[in-house]
């Protein structure tokens, strides 16, 4: 299950959550965005229970993608026990972000 987060809850549910939260920075307009959305739902439906997936409206929210540098989007950042551990940017496939997720579920 993904849950939708905001500038408000970013802390809470990111920064203050144990384990690995995948967080996917888009944006509605964003057509690279709209095509990963399948493929972040299926990651978070075959990582249930592994992994927290957040997903964040960049347009909605500025202080958490400025303070992380979201420069382009999609761009989707993995953190584990509240600190950053890797930023993929653009679209890609499905295996690349099974691949570094589990890479730190070791």
């Amino acid at each position: 299950m993904e849950i939708e987060i905001n500038d408000e809850d970013f802390k809470k549910e990111v920064l203050e959550s144990k384990g690995l939260i995948l967080v996917d920075f888009w944006a509605p307009w964003c057509m690279p965005c709209r095509m990963l959305a399948p493929t972040i739902e299926e990651i978070a439906k075959e990582m249930e229970g592994k992994i927290k997936v957040c997903k964040m409206n960049v347009d909605e929210n500025v202080q958490y993608p400025q303070q992380y540098g979201i420069m382009s989007i999609p761009t989707v950042m993995l953190f584990k026990d509240g600190q950053a551990v890797e930023t993929m940017i653009g679209l890609q496939p499905k295996e690349a972000y099974l691949s570094k997720i589990n890479e730190i579920l070791k």
